[in-house]
């Protein structure tokens, strides 16, 4: 059963890895035995990594191919792509601000990840795994931050479209989608007593989630124990979409 889950031997690279969700994913999977690249823009991890990370700082959403093409030179191959990079841009108070947000959300959060599977591809082997993480926002509606809603909701569309086209080389693309994780992107909101209790209550389990709620996701979707699963949508979320009344 460990060897099932075991990611010993596999090539991994995580993108947003400097913090929050990619960090926790770069440093989890390396963790379960992979070689993990983790790429960010920030120069270092805020922490150090509690396991062996080869750290590369870089902007997916600029030319990222030369990179992966370095990396695979290297490793000879990627065997597992996780697109964690994303940004959050609500409440912008004017429509042009509003209009500017939208297309940077688009630019991180889906076209970046487009590019990464783009660049990615030429160098997976059958088996491969591809793991865009989105979020409860591709599914159902969230106030004040239209352009991550359509940004994510776009991710999840473009993972399934690439399950499709990638299938036939035996490489799996998968959604992680967290619901309410406490992060920097969410620090805001957690600090507001107010707003951490009304999304407390919307889950089933009446707490929060954390980093390492979804690590097991993660690996699952990076593994061999997933070898048949391909285009779908894994919810870590405490129930929230689960749950009809607030």
């Amino acid at each position: 059963m460990s060897l099932l889950f075991s990611l010993a031997g596999k090539v991994a690279i995580v993108t947003g890895a400097s913090r929050g969700i990619g960090f926790a994913l770069a440093d989890g999977m390396a963790a379960a035995g992979a070689t993990v690249i983790a790429i960010a823009r920030s120069l270092q991890p805020r922490v150090p990594f509690s396991t062996p990370v080869e750290y590369i700082s870089a902007d997916v959403s600029s030319e990222i191919g030369p990179l992966f093409t370095s990396i695979a030179q290297v490793h000879r191959r990627i065997d597992i792509l996780v697109n964690a990079a994303g940004i959050s841009l609500p409440g912008a108070p004017q429509d042009a601000a509003q209009r500017a947000n939208f297309e940077r959300s688009l630019q991180v959060n889906l076209i970046s990840p487009f590019a990464c599977c783009l660049a990615a591809r030429p160098h997976m082997p059958p088996g491969s795994s591809i793991i865009n993480v989105t979020s409860i926002g591709s599914i159902v509606g969230l106030p004040d931050n239209p352009g991550y809603a359509a940004a994510k909701g776009g991710l999840r569309m473009l993972t399934k479209g690439l399950a499709v086209d990638y299938g036939t080389a035996g490489i799996r693309v998968n959604a992680l989608a967290p619901g309410y994780i406490h992060t920097d992107m969410t620090a805001k909101s957690f600090a507001d007593p107010a707003l951490n209790a009304q999304r407390r209550r919307h889950t089933c389990l009446d707490r929060w989630g954390t980093v390492d709620d979804l690590l097991g996701a993660a690996i699952f979707l990076a593994s061999n124990a997933s070898a048949y699963v391909t285009g779908h949508d894994l919810i870590v979320d405490g129930g929230w979409i689960a749950k009809g009344l607030v």
